[in-house]
């Protein structure tokens, strides 16, 4: 078996011990990442967080141009979803070493997108990336209809409370916040309207909201099961994919 298969075809046996080492360095690297933030961590401590992060890093790197050099389309690779992801998996830790460290931290962030690297060997993410391709006009629609409807209510809102809360709703602006938290159904309660106008506009927008998260929901769940229907229908399903 070839170096190829074996990075790219997880279903294998070499390939899915590849894909659990990756997977583990993975989470390790956050783990560390995240240990990182702790308080008075002593200089050893620092230390040996640090020999992991440059493992770690290593082994990222390596992969990445394994990938490059044996995809068939190099230049389609980088640009892929899961070549950018890649990409910035180990691109601020060398953007680090030659950085102000005053710009460190805000670099570092970029460190969590190794966590999207998990996606690339898990079944289920690959039919979720497929799911929202194939309903992606229907949410770009549906997203440019919610902004709308959050304009709208976020306008009527503070004409509906501006004179009864002037220090709440002091602009568009504050109602625009009032919505985002009234059509995702959040609702913090730090602003609530109310006059009788305005209650009864709250609950036309409350009522709207719950449309608001179910549409997209409905979207995607049937974009799965027509995903996971298709990918049963190339290759039969194990039960090592059904834990994917």
């Amino acid at each position: 078996m070839n170096l190829k298969h074996i990075i790219e075809r997880p279903d294998t046996p070499a390939g899915r011990i590849f894909a659990i080492i990756i997977q583990f360095l993975i989470v390790l690297s956050l783990i560390e990442f995240s240990l990182e933030t702790l308080p008075n961590l002593s200089p050893g401590f620092r230390r040996v967080l640090a020999v992991i992060e440059t493992f770690t890093i290593a082994v990222f790197t390596v992969e990445y141009v394994a990938r490059l050099a044996l995809a068939d389309r190099k230049l389609r690779f980088v640009f892929s979803v899961f070549g950018l992801i890649d990409l910035l998996a180990i691109l601020p830790f060398y953007m680090s070493l030659g950085i102000d460290l005053r710009a460190l931290r805000a670099i570092r962030l970029l460190r969590l997108f190794r966590i999207f690297k998990l996606s690339r060997f898990s079944i289920a993410g690959q039919r979720l990336g497929a799911a929202f391709v194939s309903v992606r006009a229907e949410l770009v629609f549906f997203f440019a209809l919610t902004a709308i409807l959050l304009y709208l209510a976020g306008m009527g809102i503070y004409f509906c409370e501006h004179r009864a809360q002037p220090e709440v709703f002091r602009s568009v602006f504050d109602g625009l916040w009032w919505a985002v938290a009234s059509l995702t159904t959040v609702g913090y309660g730090d602003t609530t309207p109310i006059t009788t106008g305005g209650k009864i506009f709250a609950s036309a927008v409350l009522l709207v909201g719950l449309g608001v998260v179910a549409v997209p929901t409905g979207l995607l769940t049937a974009a799965l099961s027509r995903a996971r229907v298709t990918d049963t229908q190339e290759k039969p399903v194990t039960p090592l994919d059904e834990i994917d």
